[in-house]
């Protein structure tokens, strides 16, 4: 493999890499949304539905 050939896979290689780093990174960190919660919303409710 002649350094062309070399430099542009490492270049290429390291592009991906920094890419796949940085969105993994910034999932791993993102603030979740503050959604209403199904579950909170029916604590009032006494009775269940009963399966027949």
């Amino acid at each position: 493999m002649n350094s062309e050939a070399l430099m542009t896979m490492l270049i290429t290689q390291g592009i991906v890499i920094f890419f796949a780093v940085y969105f993994f990174y910034k999932v791993l960190t993102i603030k979740p949304k503050a959604e209403p919660d199904s579950f909170t919303e029916n604590d009032d409710v006494v009775e269940r539905q009963t399966e027949i």
